[in-house]
Parts: structure tokens; sequence; C-alpha cells
């Protein structure tokens, strides 16, 4: 079981940048996959990015792609989201998350969710 604590939320106008990190318990984070969703208001929630338990592999939402950055340490059990060039439709909830899997795919959907950050995107 893993359990996901999300930080690095907050304020930026568009063009700006944030970092938002996860820290996740557990010895065995090293055979999880991890990913970030993120939820605006009145919007369902979304895939923003996910990668495999040994960082070889990575994938974005069309959205993001090309701003957005996944990455983890998993000495550390840590895990990051790297927002550069934000706009205004990026603000949302962001929440990490985690599910065991040693697949080179991560999967699409995840068993353990982090209470998420609030990411604002001002124009």
């Amino acid at each position: 079981q893993v359990h996901l604590v999300e930080s690095g939320g907050g304020l930026v106008q568009a063009g700006g940048s944030l970092r938002l990190s996860c820290v996740a318990s557990g010895r065995t984070f090293n055979t999880y996959a991890m990913g970030w969703f993120r939820q605006a208001p009145g919007k369902e929630r979304e895939f923003v990015a996910a990668i495999n338990w040994n960082g070889g592999n990575t994938v974005y939402a069309d959205s993001v792609k090309g701003r957005f950055t996944i990455s983890r340490n998993n000495i550390k059990n840590t895990g990051s989201l790297q927002m550069n060039s934000l706009k205004p439709e990026d603000t949302a909830v962001y929440y990490c998350v985690a599910d065991y899997s040693t697949s080179y795919y991560p999967p699409d959907e995840y068993h353990y969710w982090g209470q998420g950050t609030q990411v604002t995107v001002s124009s």
C-alpha cells in the first residue's frame, strides 16, 4: 500500500512555471507506476501524465505535451511534475496517483490517490 502527499501548488501568471512534488510512503514504491490527474471546477477529472515503475517510459496528455515533464526518484520515494508555459486552462486541483505495475506501459487506472494540490493560473 502507498500513501501519497502532494505539494507545490499555488498561484502563477500565465506563461509561468510550477513544480509539483509527490512523496510516497511504502517500501515498494519502485514497483509502482505513478502519475498525475487534474480536475477543474465543473469538469471531469482528466489524465495529465504518467511514468512507469523505473522511469523508463512516460506518457502525456496532448494538452500538456511539450510543456509538462514527469519524473521520479525511487531512492527518495518521490515524484514530480514540472509545469512550464502554464495557461489559464491548466487551473485545477492536481492529484498524484500510483498503482502497482512493473510494466513498461503505465496503467490507465490507479488505486492510490493523494489529497490534491491547487494550481491556479491567472491570465
